[in-house]
């Protein structure tokens, strides 16, 4: 059970909590230890989640502390600020070890390297586990799948939370690399990240008329031997009830699940772009993720996840390596390496296509008439 979505959670101070982001706490843990969910995950970066969880789990609900599995996760830049902030984070989730300990965000080389320096950050984060303060140190990304398996080869770290399902297949190498390297490999945010399918379009519930999509995609992942975990990000009861349809998941998938997969399968044929590969304008001098976008778009054009691929595009309004690449505006497109793209890939049209339809001005209110709002350009 993640934990960054209770109410008002990401409000600064993060040691004030409104009652009823506590009650809310309180309430998820407490379903959460009667439907069998024994990992609690977290991170500094979180905000208010850390005091809040470690409030429930000791001062509210009196949880055993050897009943259940306590992670969290942090970027801090140096040894020292390492310890300094775990010792904090101790403190705030009134605990005296860690079960899983994250580098929160490996995203690019350039953090692989400055976490993964010899004197670094993880270094001391393995001194910690040496002294029994964490039980296991590993590494949180949302970056691309070479930074990704560039991270799991430097062999500091003993598990991996990463992207991973049905609708993004793309990492499939990386989970497949920490396999071998014998790492535990958790699924971020199946259910939000993974195509918000708890609002999935009717074309996919139709594809899978035995389960519900959040069920489905977790069976997919599950499938998969070298997936050990998944982080949902339940907050009422009926995600709990959904949660149980998930079991027991078979390896490989039963029959249905099969069924199922083929009929989404083959929705990718529904458009003619939609099946091409193009990874390799991964490193496009644009600064467009331009796999990404096409991505997106597939998303879009055959599995009607238009709502989810606005969501998602929404968030490159401020690049950054949680969130890399920029709008794909005529300017960006103009900087496009053409020499690398396919003849029979009308790329500039498709990603015109994409910002006209993905992109969300943002909304400015006019303070001499609040009723009168416009749109910015």
């Amino acid at each position: 059970m993640g934990g960054m979505r209770f109410k008002k959670v990401w409000d600064n101070p993060r040691q004030e909590i409104p009652h009823e982001t506590q009650d809310h706490c309180n309430n998820l843990v407490d379903l959460a230890i009667k439907n069998g969910i024994n990992h609690f995950e977290t991170a500094y970066g979180y905000i208010k989640s850390e005091t809040v969880f470690g409030r429930t789990l000791n001062d509210e609900l009196k949880i055993d502390r050897s009943s259940y599995h306590l992670m969290t996760k942090g970027n801090p830049q140096t040894a020292e600020e390492t310890r300094k902030l775990v010792e904090e984070q101790l403190k705030t989730l009134k605990t005296d070890y860690f079960d899983f300990y994250a580098w929160h965000g490996i995203n690019t080389d350039e953090l692989v390297q400055a976490s993964c320096k010899t004197g670094g950050p993880v270094e001391e984060l393995l001194k910690m586990k040496e002294e029994g303060i964490i039980q296991h140190v590993g590494f949180s990304t949302h970056g691309p799948l070479g930074v990704i398996q560039n991270a799991i080869n430097t062999d500091l770290f003993e598990f991996v939370n990463l992207h991973y399902y049905y609708f993004y297949q793309r990492n499939e190498a990386a989970v497949k690399l920490a396999q071998k390297k014998d790492m535990g490999v958790f699924i971020i945010s199946p259910n939000d990240k993974g195509g918000q399918l708890y609002k999935a379009p009717e074309k996919i519930k139709k594809a899978i008329p035995h389960a519900t999509p959040i069920q489905w995609n977790a069976r997919f992942c599950l499938s998969n031997p070298a997936i050990h975990t998944l982080s949902f990000g339940m907050t009422e009861m009926a995600h709990f009830e959904e949660m149980k349809g998930i079991f027991p998941s078979s390896i490989p998938l039963n029959d249905n699940d099969q069924k199922a997969k083929y009929k989404l399968d083959q929705m990718v044929h529904d458009d003619p772009y939609a099946a091409i590969d193009s990874w390799h304008l991964e490193e496009d001098p644009s600064d467009m993720d331009i796999p990404l976008l096409l991505h997106w778009r597939k998303l879009w054009k055959c599995y009607d996840l238009l709502d989810f691929a606005k969501y998602r595009y929404k968030e490159l309004k401020t690049p950054n390596h949680w969130v890399p690449g920029v709008f794909a505006t005529p300017e960006a497109i103009d900087k496009i390496d053409f020499s690398k793209v396919p003849s029979d890939l009308p790329l500039r049209e498709m990603l015109t296509e994409v910002h006209k339809t993905l992109y969300q001005p943002p909304v400015e209110f006019n303070l001499l008439n609040p009723k009168k709002i416009t749109l910015a350009k």
